[in-house]
């Protein structure tokens, strides 16, 4: 019984089989004679036809895969060997998981900000800490090679006026840098932005963030034997913490500075609109400078409370730089000024706040100052403006010093400080640097 069953199956298959009228299992030619060369040609047309297609399939499916590949070869140098790039101090690998828990699975209502990268969200661990989410475009090869220069940078250097690194997560070809929180976010929301509930920065606060920013930027360029020019200087990339505290970041675009015998970096231009200096956008050549007016781009907007470009304005006022610079040259300061800081404003201050936005906006990088020099400028700008009642929080009603003389050399005791971590070599090449050209003007 066992076998009666297969074998009717079978035996009813074979019935099925197709059969003409004249019960004849034998199939007829389909074809006629006259029609019969240009069928074939249909059929072999049609067959390869068929192969091009699974031929151009299978190419796609196979660039797709290289591509994938490559991007999962480059993340596993971070994942593979993490302690290469992090270690226990700077930060450590995140899983995927974990950092869906602390931003409630990148809700959109947690989302602090958007940039080229990708989304910003805020997020909490599971020990409480409060921690800044940068996810980026997993589609974009530009946002690879930054995700892994942050990490790279932001793992090498640790200093008070950087934004420190908690960790990073590379799973499923993800890029995430978690991030210490800013809790008063960009300064560029302070000045202009359209949040228009936050309160306006008075001189002396706008002051301190110029100050803190500048400690950030000169121990970039001082702090290893080889230079780190940022190469993306601008409000949006200065946060400020719950202290109003300000500290740099976005590190994505960051790059090797020149060698002590080399003038400049010779590479393409990477930056955001604006803040670019003029010759490393005409030149390709970027220094340390390049940083410089950059910065001083950012110290315009902070004078003004405006973008640097702004097209709601009249072509005449719209492009910042330019409108700025001559009205300054005309003498009239003033009319450039945010209306916010001029309650208590010191004009021996301003001027010498003015004179260093001048001078790091200059037109050929030699002519500009160092970060160093440009910190010590604004420390002095902070002394004339006098020194802060701890009592009321507010400016004293005294006038400066007539003894100014710790403005008059660029190692001033209050800067001090700041030279822990310092390489004194590269502290040293840019003072020689100085030097030379002070002596080759005077010439």
């Amino acid at each position: 019984m066992r076998n009666v069953l297969p074998d009717g199956i079978l035996n009813g298959l074979e019935i099925m089989k197709i059969s003409n009228s004249k019960n004849s299992l034998v199939a007829e030619i389909l074809f006629s004679k006259t029609s019969s060369k240009s069928k074939r040609w249909v059929v072999i047309g049609s067959g390869f036809g068929a192969v091009c297609l699974v031929g151009l399939a299978l190419a796609s499916i196979l660039v797709h895969r290289r591509r994938r590949r490559r991007a999962v070869i480059e993340l596993s140098k971070y994942s593979e060997e993490p302690s290469s790039v992090l270690n226990s101090k700077t930060g450590y690998l995140i899983p995927f998981k974990a950092v869906q828990e602390a931003t409630d699975n990148f809700c959109e209502e947690m989302i602090i900000g958007i940039g080229g990268f990708g989304k910003v969200y805020k997020g909490m661990l599971k020990d409480g800490t409060k921690v800044a989410v940068k996810r980026g475009n997993r589609h974009s090869n530009q946002g690879l090679s930054e995700f892994m220069t942050e990490i790279e940078m932001l793992s090498k250097f640790r200093h008070r006026h950087l934004v420190s690194l908690i960790g990073y997560c590379n799973e499923m070809n993800e890029m995430i840098i978690i991030y210490e929180y800013m809790a008063n976010g960009a300064l560029k929301n302070h000045l202009y932005g359209s949040e228009h509930l936050l309160p306006k920065l008075n001189w002396r606060q706008r002051l301190e963030i110029c100050i803190g920013s500048a400690r950030g930027l000169h121990y970039l360029h001082t702090g290893s034997e080889k230079a780190i020019i940022h190469r993306d200087v601008k409000s949006a990339n200065i946060l400020l913490d719950e202290n109003l505290m300000a500290k740099v970041a976005d590190f994505g675009l960051s790059k090797d500075g020149p060698e002590m015998d080399q003038t400049h970096v010779s590479t393409a231009v990477k930056g955001s609109f604006g803040y670019l200096d003029p010759e490393y956008l005409t030149r390709q050549q970027l220094t340390e400078k390049s940083d410089v007016y950059s910065f001083g781009v950012v110290m315009l907007e902070i004078l003004s409370g405006r973008p640097v470009i702004d097209p709601s304005r009249p072509k005449e006022t719209a492009n910042l730089i330019e409108w700025a610079m001559k009205e300054m040259k005309r003498g009239e300061l003033e009319t450039i000024l945010d209306p916010h800081i001029k309650e208590g404003l010191k004009m021996e201050s301003l001027q010498k706040f003015a004179e260093t936005v001048e001078k790091c906006l200059a037109e050929c990088g030699p002519d500009r100052p160092t970060m160093g020099e440009v910190l010590w400028n604004l420390e002095c700008a902070l002394q004339l403006q006098g020194r802060e009642d701890k009592r009321t929080g507010e400016g004293t009603p005294s006038t400066p010093p007539d003894d100014i003389s710790t403005c008059t050399t660029p190692f001033s005791v209050a800067s001090m400080g700041d030279l822990e971590g310092v390489s004194m070599s590269r502290a040293f090449s840019q003072m020689v640097k100085s030097d030379v050209k002070d002596l080759s003007d005077k010439i």
